[in-house]
């Protein structure tokens, strides 16, 4: 009964927060959004698409992937920071994914792989520079963004999870926020029972070990924006990171943001009401035009 109360409460403090961030929030005026569009065949796979509105030619794409720790969250959660990221001249793809516990790993994988095909094959329809597809993730988002490209980089680790993208699918750059990169049983408790639910044999060492990115990573995996905060329960886990894709050659920056005093919280980006938070978010947007232009910072 623990185990179940805990993932409870878990959701409903996420949701109070979530709604908190949000209150007063509304479409921004300049923004076009498409809502709800069917991107496979669960009633949990549905998107949003967010594109500043009175722009003419295709535009740069951002996929976001939100966290929740496999059993939370959802795209309206999402929609203001989203469409904030729109306002920056791109087109933003906001999407829901199926959730533990009912759904296990690596059903968000499935997931993202949809939806990335879904942006290749509906590029005219909506605008889409399939040239330039970049995506974020936030939390166990940028756990399964990670992977993701993985998969697309590995074609024997897409041929053991049956997951198969195809070409063009893999971003051309990707900025990975407050993550998740590795689990460690017994470092915290809320996190041992988040894998329990969401792994299919309830978190044995190989299942721990599987989602460990550190373990998957290449070379060819995309230019990365690695960020943290001072106050994110999880900044241990981004520096290593950073300097992993450094050592592999991998275009990289990191960024801790926050200071004595101000530390700042885990996603804090998400609140788009905070100074710091529009900071971090024009820096990963400038990263990502950058990319657009060669990757000269």
């Amino acid at each position: 009964m623990f185990y179940i109360r805990s993932l409870s409460e878990f959701c409903a403090s996420n949701q109070i927060d979530d709604e908190k961030r949000n209150a007063g929030l509304t479409t921004p005026d300049g923004i076009q959004r498409f809502d709800d569009v069917p991107y496979g065949e669960d009633e949990r796979n549905v998107l949003d698409v967010y594109r500043p509105k009175d722009t003419e030619g295709k535009l740069p794409v951002i996929v976001s992937i939100h966290g929740g720790g496999w059993v939370y969250g959802n795209k309206e959660i999402m929609q203001f920071y989203c469409m904030s990221l729109a306002e920056r001249g791109f087109a933003v793809v906001n999407y829901n994914y199926r959730l533990a516990p009912k759904h296990k790993h690596p059903i968000p994988l499935d997931d993202a792989n949809k939806v990335f095909c879904w942006v290749l094959e509906h590029a005219d329809e909506y605008g889409f520079d399939a040239e330039h597809i970049f995506a974020l993730g936030d939390s166990v988002g940028a756990n399964i963004l990670g992977l993701y490209c993985c998969l697309c980089t590995d074609p024997a680790y897409a041929e053991e999870l049956s997951i198969h993208p195809p070409k063009g699918c893999l971003p051309k750059a990707v900025a990975l926020n407050s993550g998740l990169y590795r689990l460690v049983r017994g470092e915290e408790d809320l996190l041992d029972s988040l894998a329990e639910a969401y792994f299919p044999n309830g978190g044995t060492d190989e299942e721990y070990d599987s989602i460990d990115l550190g373990k998957r990573v290449n070379v060819h995996f995309p230019p990365t924006f690695v960020m943290t905060a001072l106050g994110d329960f999880l900044t241990c886990q981004a520096k290593p990171f950073y300097e992993l894709l450094e050592k592999l050659g991998v275009p990289a920056e990191y960024h801790c943001y926050g200071s004595k005093g101000n530390e700042l919280k885990h996603v804090f980006h998400i609140d788009i009401k905070l100074p710091e938070a529009r900071d971090c978010n024009r820096d990963e947007c400038s990263f990502f035009q950058h990319q657009m232009q060669g990757g000269e910072r």
